[in-house]
């Protein structure tokens, strides 16, 4: 029977040699991607959960001392939000004497009407203050839609809600011995919690 010869690489045309890859100290590459409805994450509050593109848009490369600075610059810039929404949380509260009165004043605050003099963050040292915190839910749809998603699909708020609710019963009732015939765990397959 006859069968197809592979074609001979061509002696023309040079073929590129396998690209080798190296780890760098001296250098970080930090790739940028947009942001993206997630689906992989369970966040502790509701609504829809934060992703990535599944390919970068940007990369930047820096010496090590200008990603330390460029760090110390991002995490500054945090702390001072997240200062901000700590004195406007006070304010509100002072005005409401702890959440026991209305105010129409309280309610009518945001986050313009704290001034930046009244946070001090260049006398604090970021890295001891630095620390990732979960986004409300508003915040995440805002990161979202600023970042071009139009249509947040709504049923993984309904899924992410079935999962907490899940997780929050664990186990089974069984007290000194298990009875296999009770146990949530044994009739789930798995060892008796």
């Amino acid at each position: 029977p006859w069968r197809p010869v592979p074609a001979a690489p061509s002696i023309l045309r040079r073929q590129k040699p396998p690209r080798r890859k190296s780890v760098r100290f001296d250098q970080v590459t930090v790739y940028y991607f947009a942001r993206r409805q997630g689906f992989t994450s369970v966040p502790s509050q509701g609504g829809s959960s934060l992703g990535m593109a599944p390919r970068h848009d940007a990369v930047r490369r820096y010496t090590l001392g200008e990603f330390a600075q460029e760090q110390e610059v991002n995490h500054r810039e945090i702390l001072r939000e997240h200062l901000k929404e700590e004195k406007l949380h006070a304010k509100k509260m002072k005005l409401t004497k702890n959440g026991t009165v209305e105010s129409e004043e309280a309610e009518g605050l945001t986050l313009e009407d704290v001034s930046d003099d009244d946070i001090d963050v260049e006398n604090v040292e970021v890295d001891d203050y630095f620390f990732l915190q979960p986004l409300p839910t508003k915040r995440r749809r805002a990161l979202l839609r600023a970042s071009g998603v139009h249509r947040i699909d709504a049923e993984e708020k309904q899924e992410l809600r079935a999962i907490r609710l899940s997780r929050e019963e664990c186990g089974c009732d069984c007290r000194l011995y298990c009875d296999p015939e009770s146990c949530a765990c044994s009739q789930a397959g798995i060892k008796c919690q």
